[in-house]
């Protein structure tokens, strides 16, 4: 079988490399790895990345966007056009996300991974309700645990809070001035629910 360095192996052409990729992002049931697209494709990593670079470069201004998060990789719609495909879903119901909702989000963005009781020390409030609220939209998510006493549980945002705030990747947060944190705040704090909200303290 051929590998990605044989002479022999056969080439496929940009055009044809990034339909390929874009067939493999669009079928995924979630964000993907680079590497698992590299195997699927018997290619090296070097060149699934400049395959995806000039992939996403080919979405500027279109109403696609490839999307990175956390080293992983996902073909979603963009931002700008949510309005318009919550419309033609019938996605009418919306919860806004309270004050609580949007300090913890941006601790959680800028501090992540984090823990709740970090959490609970920044904001100077439990935060448990305002937590799951978060959950349940999908906004953040568990990412591992802490390797301190009790090792709790780390969580981070999702590739939907970076869909939802218009963002391609973390690196597009505002500049942080420290020590503060800036709240999250813009006309994108209205999200699609798909059960009831849970009460946010």
């Amino acid at each position: 079988m051929p590998t990605p360095n044989d002479s022999s192996a056969p080439t496929i052409s940009d055009s044809g490399l990034q339909a390929r990729l874009e067939a493999l992002l669009f079928v995924a049931p979630g964000a993907v790895l680079p590497s698992q697209l590299a195997d699927a494709l018997d290619l090296t990593p070097r060149e699934i990345e400049k395959a995806l670079e000039e992939l996403e470069q080919g979405y500027a201004g279109r109403g696609l966007r490839l999307q990175r998060h956390r080293g992983r990789l996902q073909l979603t719609t963009a931002p700008e056009h949510a309005p318009l495909v919550e419309k033609f879903l019938s996605l009418d119901a919306t919860a806004r996300l309270s004050q609580a909702a949007l300090e913890t989000l941006a601790i959680i963005a800028y501090q992540q991974p984090v823990t709740r009781p970090q959490i609970d020390s920044i904001r100077g409030v439990n935060s448990d309700g305002v937590m799951k609220s978060l959950l349940s939209k999908g906004l953040i998510e568990e990412g591992g645990r802490s390797e301190g006493p009790g090792r709790p549980i780390l969580y981070a945002t999702t590739p939907d809070f970076l869909q939802h705030f218009g963002l391609s990747s973390l690196k597009e947060l505002p500049p942080l001035d420290p020590p503060e944190v800036p709240v999250l705040t813009g006309e994108q704090t209205e999200l699609p629910l798909t059960e009831d909200p849970v009460a946010e303290e």
